[in-house]
């Protein structure tokens, strides 16, 4: 009876060791704060995760750059030095040069628009371009739209960006239109942002509300134009080796997990958007709420027409006309 009893009990004990190990943990990293749109997105994934797996994948999560810039983050997923990431669509072009035509400026009507197209079979086509390039995409979520900053002066046209020092994403297509504007582009990975702002390295930079808010830029930005100049799609990326090894049950856990993260940060991005302006004019910005769209959009007549020979007049329109 005794040695039963032993028996059992070393059991028990193998099992629950056994279960304790069979956990296993993975990372995810974003290059703003944790309180931020961002921030909601990779906690709710991770917690996500870890209800769906009933506790067998346990998802850390990375701020503020600690673990590197969007790029860094994006080619640690590539090389499977890192399983996971959240960023912005802002480097990736660079690794999956079909995303690319997501940030032509004033693509998208607003985010209605841009999230129908995400969440349909355009978004699901670009979804699986991310494949061969050895990562498996889980979803698209949100940035938001883009808005101008700047130390030296209220902007209300393109006449007024001309000579101003911006900080750009890691962007071909962003790099293209600003320089069309008159700014001179200056390509940074975000951790660094803040302090070339600070250093007067550069007179200023674009983001969506969220985006400034959450970087506390208002401390070291003294004009912000509402120019929504570009809309910036967000996306939960995964190293694809690590994906193809989970079981059937589990990858649609994640990709569900992903799509509940996805939820949470359009939510927190329509929260800043409705309350950011105010918030910011409240620190002391200057808001310009009535730019001349139409001067930014003639503005980009030739590098329009470069865009439409790069991606195909008939892709734009597509996106355009989505409904």
């Amino acid at each position: 009876m005794k040695l039963h009893q032993l028996a059992l009990g070393f059991g028990l004990a193998f099992g629950l060791v056994a279960g304790a190990a069979a956990q296993t943990t993975m990372r995810i990293s974003i290059s703003v704060a944790q309180n931020s749109h961002q921030g909601i997105a990779i906690d709710t994934f991770a917690k996500e995760v870890e209800k769906r797996t009933q506790g067998r994948y346990k998802v850390q999560t990375f701020y503020n750059g600690a673990l590197g810039g969007e790029r860094e983050s994006i080619e640690a997923v590539q090389l499977g030095t890192q399983e996971l990431a959240f960023s912005s669509s802002g480097p990736v072009p660079n690794f999956v040069p079909e995303t690319k035509i997501l940030d032509v400026p004033f693509l998208f009507r607003d985010k209605a628009h841009a999230r129908a197209v995400l969440d349909g079979p355009i978004g699901d086509e670009l979804l699986k371009k991310f494949e061969p390039k050895g990562f498996k995409a889980l979803a698209w979520a949100e940035n938001g739209f883009r808005h101008m900053t700047n130390s030296k002066r209220s902007v209300n046209s393109p006449d007024d960006l001309k000579g101003l020092k911006m900080r750009t994403m890691e962007n071909p297509v962003h790099i293209a239109a600003y320089k069309a504007f008159g700014i001179i582009t200056t390509p940074m990975a975000f951790p660094e942002v803040f302090t070339a702002l600070q250093q007067g390295t550069v007179d200023g930079q674009e983001n969506p509300l969220p985006v400034i808010i959450s970087a506390k830029f208002d401390q070291v930005q003294k004009h912000l134009s509402l120019t929504g100049h570009v809309y910036s799609p967000a996306i939960f990326v995964m190293n694809k080796g690590a994906f193809d090894k989970l079981s059937a049950a589990d990858k649609q856990a994640f990709i569900d997990a992903a799509k509940e993260g996805t939820k949470a940060n359009r939510a927190r991005v329509d929260e800043d958007d409705a309350k950011g302006v105010a918030d910011l004019r409240s620190k002391g910005m200057t808001v310009v709420d009535n730019v001349d769209k139409a001067k930014f959009q003639a503005a980009l007549t030739g590098v329009n027409a470069q865009f439409e020979k790069e991606f195909g007049k008939a892709n734009l329109d597509r996106i355009r006309n989505f409904k």
